[in-house]
């Protein structure tokens, strides 16, 4: 069993976006960043490079503009704003083999979840459970940020997209134990739904990247499952993550906005009514421990699953240097083959150079070579 464990952040692995960490820069560029152990800048112009997940190393390739996402993958209406924080909703009427509104567990009505399946094929088919964002207190598992995620199914994948309780129903841990509850599903019915329990990846955005951090680095951890029972005899570990320009250590987050020189678009972490401390259940710097719970730099062990992060330089959410902090302890206990970051440069909250056809080859790359 996983217990809970505070973890320094040890960064003599990362000197700077270029690192032998398997993190990477998409697009060239001259960027600023704060290394996590001495909080200095360093100045570094680096090459467009791709990391090759199986042996940590590294490819290099040609930059390019972010182009448009492939047309066979669900649409996404007008009012989308990355992470969750837009208006609109995926069309999944072209999807032809779909389970929508299961119910995953017993404690609340938000528990929900569709399933997608590609559309030939008998299965099983590895998984991916896909993780709305929407600062923990909006968002839904049909909303226009999980498009891409729902996409997989064109690349073979079962796609589950989850709804799990929001903020203003219920504060941490709720929507952490609906998530890991809703994995727990997954394996308890894979053979109804043609799934492959052994094969599981989570991809979400913004919170959503959060969820899914946290659910790779604390399977097994008592008091994150909370209050939802269902199925605890299945595990709710799985085997990769996809996280998205995720919040982590929200104790952190004023200071790196201010270190970086960018504004953050939401006010300041600190403060009683931000979305972290709204989720939490009270100002983070008043609930420090239970704060430190929702990190998932605090879980992490070495049989955590394979990980993909990435993140835009210019981010007004989410401090770039969040995800640079959280792939450094990553690679302390995991090691390099097995956590590749990507920061994408210009790139903003989510939005286009993320659901670029280029940017999405790389993920599925990923994906595909730890799940198939």
């Amino acid at each position: 069993m996983k217990k809970y464990v505070s973890v320094m952040i040890l960064s003599t692995l990362l000197l700077s976006f270029g690192i032998a960490c398997s993190a990477k820069v998409i697009q060239d560029t001259t960027t600023n960043i704060s290394t996590p152990e001495t909080g200095t800048t360093t100045n570094t112009s680096t090459a467009t490079t791709v990391a090759t997940v199986a042996t940590g190393t590294t490819t290099a390739t040609t930059a390019t503009t972010a182009t448009t996402s492939p047309a066979s993958l669900p649409a996404r209406g007008k009012g989308s704003t990355g992470g969750g924080l837009g208006t609109s909703s995926v069309d999944t009427s072209a999807i032809l083999r779909k389970f929508t509104d299961v119910t995953y567990a017993s404690v609340s009505a938000t528990q929900k979840l569709d399933i997608y399946l590609p559309d030939t094929g008998d299965g099983p088919f590895p998984v991916i459970v896909a993780i709305h964002g929407g600062a923990f207190r909006m968002g839904n598992k049909t909303g226009g940020d999980v498009a891409m995620m729902i996409g997989a199914v064109k690349q073979g994948y079962a796609v589950v997209s989850v709804d799990y309780r929001l903020s203003g129903e219920a504060i941490f841990p709720a929507a952490i134990s609906d998530v890991k509850a809703a994995i727990r599903f997954i394996k308890a019915n894979a053979d109804t739904y043609s799934l492959d329990a052994t094969k599981i990846a989570v991809w979400g955005d913004s919170a959503g990247g959060n969820l899914a951090a946290l659910a790779g680095t604390s399977a097994g951890d008592a008091y994150l499952d909370g209050d939802v029972t269902d199925n605890l005899e299945f595990s709710s570990a799985v085997q990769a993550v996809v996280d998205w320009f995720g919040p982590l250590d929200f104790l952190q987050m004023d200071a790196q906005f201010a270190a970086s020189g960018i504004t953050p678009a939401l006010g300041t972490t600190s403060s009683d009514t931000s979305p972290e401390s709204l989720y939490i259940g009270g100002n983070i710097t008043k609930n420090v421990a239970q704060t430190q719970k929702a990190n998932a730099s605090n879980y992490i062990t070495a049989d955590d699953p394979y990980f993909l992060i990435q993140h835009g330089s210019a981010d007004q959410n989410v401090p770039t240097q969040q995800s640079v902090d959280f792939a450094a302890n990553l690679i302390r206990i995991l090691g390099q083959e097995k956590v590749t970051l990507n920061i994408l440069s210009g790139a903003s909250h989510g939005g286009s150079q993320f659901e670029s056809t280029e940017n999405l080859a790389i993920v599925f790359g990923f994906l595909n070579s730890v799940l198939k």
